[in-house]
């Protein structure tokens, strides 16, 4: 077993695909097939399976990726506090709801991480895309909510996954709006409050359930309903159209400026936000070092 082959490994679960792993490690596709058979012929378990959909981590695959990662990243902490060589490049992938605190703090990460090479990744997607991600490993952290109408939903797919939830914060609903909306110069808005104004959710592709909504309270009817994947243009159409959304009343005006503004939902509803990861996998330190930042961008920001 050498140090390369870790690294091979840990490129092919990033990548997902043979072919594209050896593109980004500059070698032939044969040679890395041929190597990666090799440790598997010698430490005597599968790690990938080669699916019609492509390259996916076995069980004990995701175990062993655990400690691969652990020992990549040991060199490189080695190589860098005694050697003269630049150390290898860096990678970390977050996998998020569409939260503001979680774009802050990536922000914090890449303006303190003194490194001359890097490939960062923050995707702000689909519910069930983020339990993917983690369980395949191809984003260390996830952040969503859960609260009591999906929590039993959510767990039962992280069990399967085995990941783990953490708490970051519990949050009571807000709505989002334009602070040019009438509604903002309320105290709190109920949800009649909210019935002329254009309803804004997240969509959530071919796991459009009720259980996977990225906003609480997804079973209500509305009568007007705008569906968007981006958090740019759910924002924009808060102000062009007056329309609302459901989130954690945590927002950022260094983000996002003055015109959106959060208002409390007067409901009897709870929101607990936190961040899961893989049970198999010990954190490397930048995504502890994210964490950290997380907390702090949420203590920050908190209504």
């Amino acid at each position: 077993m050498t140090l390369q082959q870790l690294k091979y490994v840990i490129e092919v679960a990033r990548s997902r695909s043979i072919s594209k792993a050896a593109q980004n490690l500059f070698i032939s596709q044969p040679s890395l097939s041929n190597a990666l058979k090799e440790l598997e012929n010698e430490i005597g378990i599968m790690i990938f399976s080669r699916t019609n959909k492509g390259i996916i981590l076995t069980a004990e695959g995701e175990e062993f990726l655990g400690y691969a990662r652990q020992v990549v990243e040991q060199v490189a902490l080695l190589e860098n506090r005694y050697s003269n060589t630049q150390s290898i490049q860096q990678h970390f992938s977050v996998s998020a709801q569409h939260y503001a605190f979680a774009v802050s703090a990536f922000v914090r990460l890449l303006k303190e991480y003194k490194r001359d090479e890097y490939e960062f990744t923050l995707r702000e997607t689909k519910t069930y895309e983020i339990i993917e991600d983690v369980k395949n490993l191809r984003s260390e952290i996830g952040i969503l909510y859960v609260n009591d109408f999906n929590r039993n939903v959510i767990q039962k797919f992280l069990r399967e996954g085995n990941l783990i939830f953490h708490e970051l914060f519990e949050a009571k609903p807000h709505v989002f709006i334009s602070s040019g909306n009438p509604l903002a110069k309320q105290e709190f808005v109920t949800l009649p409050d909210l019935i002329p104004y254009p309803y804004l959710s997240f969509e959530q592709g071919d796991y459009n359930s009720f259980y996977f909504s990225e906003e609480i309270l997804s079973t209500l009817s509305r009568p007007k309903n705008i569906r968007v994947s981006d958090r740019a243009t759910l924002f924009n159409l808060l102000i062009g159209l007056n329309g609302y959304t459901i989130s954690t009343g945590v927002i950022s005006q260094e983000l996002n400026g003055k015109e959106i503004v959060s208002v409390p939902l007067r409901v009897d509803e709870r929101i607990t936000v936190g961040y899961i990861t893989h049970k198999n996998v010990t954190n490397t330190p930048l995504a502890n070092i994210y964490i950290e930042y997380l907390k702090e961008s949420i203590a920050e920001e908190q209504v």
